[in-house]
Formats: structure tokens, sequence, C-alpha cells
């Protein structure tokens, strides 16, 4: 071991090393591993816009396949987080940041060549949709790794930064897809897919080469500037974890704000499609899709200081009543069975304010974490790998839960009143345990 690249005298807690010396390297890092989070969630969310036009461009599958297909990189993404949960004490920050960005160019690679093949089979594109999850995984080393930098003061403004600017990578694809799939930049490969319905040309595989080249950037920048900090602890040490309740509660409140987020940011394009396409076949998904991570981003960043100032229980106590309200209304307010193309502003609005919230959340959740396992950063930092790895099946959830709720009922109504239970249960665990007079263990 090269031991260079290991802070052994690290010690963020000391407030004359933090201004000496710990700042600099802190945010240098937080800088670096937010950038590579960026791209992360841009790949695991590459299908949320592919799997839309997939059947434009003469690719035959169903809906349900196409809900399968997007839902791909939500299972491994959840999956692949529990690993990442205990990577950073075995294999430290500048290891886990670099080889993490570089494997993803291979499943980008794939999809790209995959889409110019319009013989391209159901089962390979489900393949690539799982190796695409490689972006949903890393979250849970990146995360972890932060917490480990910065002093408990400010641990939950560079969590929520570190996330939020993180969760851009949802809006990045959404918003810009459009845009890069109209562009000849890798016509020289041979690509180019003409729509069925207009006789336009896309290139639909610039969606994914055109993020191969920053991530190779960012995976070399890593490996030549990052330092890792020696917390060591076995896998079976790090299982410590599972002993303590408050793990099962912190999993809970995160499920509903950024399982929420993460499953709504997948679906959403699908089931304005479904929902709203044949009321109106002007309305295009893309062109709304990209609105509601961004907004979940900014509410995340912009409350993460806020979360540091009045403590994260209280936020999250809000953002789970306003869940419980929002989503009820989706339901009574006949947003999941429309009727007429009138309602898509009502959808559109209560979905955003969905976003909103779980943004507000996911900054309380992650100020609450180190607070509430305050006695071992080492468990704070497996517990934020762990939540956010149970959280992050929430794309897989939605799209394959929406679509059993479809075959068992007609519609998604079922899905969303389990949602609705869901958070009702999160909401008073946190209430209970964390924000009422008395409660266990206060933030």
């Amino acid at each position: 071991m090269n031991n260079s690249h290991w802070l052994t005298d690290y010690d963020p807690s000391n407030e004359e090393f933090w201004n000496k010396k710990g700042k600099k390297i802190a945010w240098k890092t937080l800088t670096i591993t937010t950038a590579a989070l960026t791209f992360s969630f841009a790949t695991w969310f590459l299908y949320s816009v592919v799997v839309i036009k997939l059947p434009h461009i003469g690719f035959k599958f169903t809906d349900d396949q196409l809900f399968w297909m997007a839902a791909m990189p939500g299972l491994a993404g959840g999956l692949l987080r529990i690993v990442n949960t205990f990577l950073i004490p075995i294999y430290g920050t500048r290891k886990i940041i670099s080889i993490s960005s570089l494997i993803k160019i291979i499943p980008l690679l794939m999809l790209g060549f995959a889409v110019m093949n319009p013989q391209t089979s159901f089962t390979y594109f489900m393949i690539i949709g799982f190796l695409l999850g490689i972006g949903g995984g890393d979250f849970s080393s990146f995360m972890p790794s932060t917490s480990l930098f910065f002093p408990k003061k400010s641990a939950g403004t560079a969590l929520g930064i570190q996330a939020g600017v993180g969760n851009f990578g949802v809006s990045l694809v959404q918003l810009l897809s459009p845009l890069i799939m109209s562009l000849t930049i890798f016509s020289f490969l041979g690509g180019g897919q003409i729509i069925a319905e207009t006789g336009k040309t896309i290139y639909l595989e610039n969606i994914a080469f055109i993020y191969v080249i920053p991530l190779l950037i960012i995976g070399i920048w890593a490996w030549f500037s990052l330092k890792s900090i020696p917390v060591k602890a076995s896998f079976k040490e790090q299982l410590d974890i599972f002993k303590d309740r408050h793990t099962l509660y912190c999993t809970m409140t995160y499920i509903m704000t950024f399982g929420i987020f993460a499953g709504f940011s997948a679906a959403f394009p699908l089931m304005i499609k479904n929902l709203y396409l044949p009321l109106d076949k002007n309305v295009d998904p893309l062109q709304y899709a990209f609105y509601g991570p961004l907004i979940g981003s900014a509410s995340r960043i912009i409350f993460g200081k806020v979360a540091d100032k009045i403590g994260g229980a209280l936020l999250t106590h809000i953002t789970g009543i306003s869940l419980i309200i929002l989503l009820t209304r989706l339901i009574l307010g006949g947003y999941l069975t429309p009727t007429s193309p009138d309602q898509f502003q009502g959808f559109l609005l209560i979905v955003l304010a969905i976003f909103f919230f779980t943004g507000v959340g996911n900054a309380a959740t992650f100020k609450q974490f180190p607070t509430i396992f305050a006695k071992s950063p080492r468990k704070a930092a497996g517990v934020i790998g762990f939540t956010s790895a149970i959280a992050a099946f929430g794309p897989f959830v939605f799209n394959v839960l929406i679509t059993q709720s479809r075959a068992i009922s007609g519609d998604a109504r079922l899905f969303f009143w389990f949602l609705v239970f869901g958070c009702v249960m999160a909401t008073g665990v946190n209430w209970y345990f964390y924000t009422r007079k008395g409660c266990e263990r206060p933030c």
C-alpha cells in the first residue's frame, strides 16, 4: 500500500487541524467526488430517456417490457449499493472513486452500439440496463466517504451539496438528451435512426457515447488527486450496524425520501407517456420529465444548510406529512386515471411538489444519520451507505409495482396507496424516536 495516498493523521473534529489543513482536503475531495457522482446518476437514469424512444425507432417492445427495462438499473443500483456500503473502509476513497468512474464506460459503449442495431434483443437491453445500475451503486460508497472528511457541524451541508448536485445528473440526462440526440457528433460510427411517425432522424447512441469522455477524465483526475482515510473494518465487523434498531428506522425514513425521489425520476416519463399521451398527442414526456429531478436536487442542496441549523428530524417530519397529503391528492383527484388532457397540469404540479419535498427530506435525513450514530462515525457512514442502498431500489419498485398494479386493478392507484401507507409508517417512526419531546435520539 502506498502510504502517500492515505491520510493517517486526519481528524476533522480537531478545529485547529480542520482550519489549517482539513478543510482544504475535504472540499477538494468533495469537488471531485461530487463531479463523479453527477455522472454516476446520469448513467443510472439513462434508460428513463432511452426506453421512451425505442418504440419510435423500430424496436417492438410492449409497455410492460419497457417498464421492466426501466426497472433494471434500479434493481442493480440497489443491489450494488449494498456492496458499496462496505467498500470504503476496505479499499479507500481514491480507488473506489477512480475505478467506479472508469468501469461505467463499458455499459455506455454497449448501449450506444445496441440502439444502432434494430435487431438487438430485449434480453441484451436488460443486461445493459443492469450494468448501468453501477452508477446507482456508487452513492453508497461516495456519501459515506464524504461523511468521514467533514466535521459533524458541517456534515449536513457537505452531504446535501454532494447528493443534491449528484442528483442533478438525472436532470442532466432528461434535459439535454433531446438536444444531444439531434446532433451528428458520432455519425462517423454509422448511427442514426428514423422516427417512423415523423421521418426525422435522431442519433440515440449519442445519449450513451457523450458521457464516456467526462467519465474517463474524472477517473484519471480522481486517481491522481484523491486520498483516503484509513477507517479499517472488515466486512464482518461492519455488520454491527444491524444490531442497532435505528438502522431500520433510518432506512424507513430514507425510503420515504430518496426512494420516492428515485422511483419517480425513473417512472415519471413513462407515466406521462401512458397516462396523458393517449389524451393529448402533443404531450412530450421528455419536455417535462427533467423538472422533477431538478427541483428535488435543488431543494436537497438548499435545505442541507437549513437542516444544519434546525436539525433534520423536524424537516423529515414536515416532509412525511406533505408527501402523505400530495400522494393522497394524486390518487383521489383522479390524476392516475385521467379522462381529460386538462388534468395534466394538476398531475404535473402535484408530482413536482412531491419532488420538492423528497429533496427536503433527503437533506434532512442525511443530517440526522450522523447525529443518531454520533458515537461511531464509522457506523454512521455504514448506515448512510445501507439506507441509500435500500432506497435505491425505488426505480425498480416503482416500475415493477406500477406494472403489477395495472395488471391487478387496471391502473396504478393500488401501488400509490401502498406508498401512502409507507409514508405514514415512516413519519410515525421519525416523530416517535427523533422529533417529539423526550424522544430517544433527538436530532
